[in-house]
């Protein structure tokens, strides 16, 4: 199937495989949560979806609750959220979200790895109008109405609801400062999320070959391994 079907297998199979580092994002997540809004997720909505995010993970409920404990004590790290923005191999635009309680490393090593793998590394907000930030909702797809379902969360701000087929989950896209008021639906009708999180969208996508492809997953692969890293977004098709 090619080189780049090849990487990205094999580039998946290992971020399944790296279920100790997913749970060091999700701790980060909650930390951040937190911080913001306090350790009640009642009265904390970004604390209830890293609470159900991690759930959907698998991480053990003994986990969260000492991530939530030491998020709200004195030995809790002070993370920043830094977004980092530059153009990868063959022009693709890359958005990398990162939570770092040190800065200086951590743009060293996303410099370090544009320039390793052809990229370079650009400054904030440069492609702020390459992507749309969106809020993104995943419920279980049983006995639930597409159409239905649509027309009652146009009026809490959801712009497109599709289908997964292989995951047999329902998709919910939602404008970013909708956010809230999706979750606190969802949640009062007992849908179960499945997860609650925020994407950047590419407004166009660019098509390369599949040796270009895998020269890209290259770059994409290597920042995903950074445990100061949380997301990355891109604009390759």
């Amino acid at each position: 199937m090619g080189r780049a079907f090849e990487y990205r297998k094999a580039r998946k199979f290992k971020r399944w495989g790296m279920m100790a580092k997913t749970f060091t994002k999700i701790g980060k997540d909650i930390a951040l949560a937190v911080k913001s809004g306090g350790s009640d997720p009642t009265a904390n909505g970004r604390l209830r979806a890293a609470i159900q995010n991690a759930k959907a993970a698998n991480m053990p409920k003994e986990n969260v609750e000492r991530a939530i404990k030491k998020a709200s004590s004195k030995e809790q790290e002070d993370y920043k959220e830094i977004t980092y923005e530059g153009y990868g191999p063959h022009g693709i635009a890359v958005v990398i979200e990162t939570a770092t309680d040190n800065i200086n490393r951590t743009v060293a090593n996303i410099r370090s790895y544009f320039s390793k793998y052809g990229g370079s590394l650009g400054t904030s907000g440069m492609l702020d109008f390459m992507f749309d930030r969106k809020s993104v909702f995943r419920i279980p797809a049983e006995n639930i109405d597409l159409e239905e379902l649509e027309l009652e969360l146009i009026d809490f701000g959801a712009d497109d609801i599709s289908l997964d087929e292989e995951a047999n989950q329902i998709v919910i896209y939602g404008e970013f400062a909708s956010f809230g008021a999706i979750q606190k639906h969802l949640e009062e009708k007992g849908f179960e999320l499945k997860q609650a999180e925020f994407e950047r969208i590419p407004n166009d996508t660019k098509e390369l070959s599949e040796e270009e492809q895998a020269d890209v997953e290259k770059l994409l692969e290597k920042i995903e391994e950074d445990e100061d890293v949380l997301n990355v977004f891109h604009n390759m098709r």
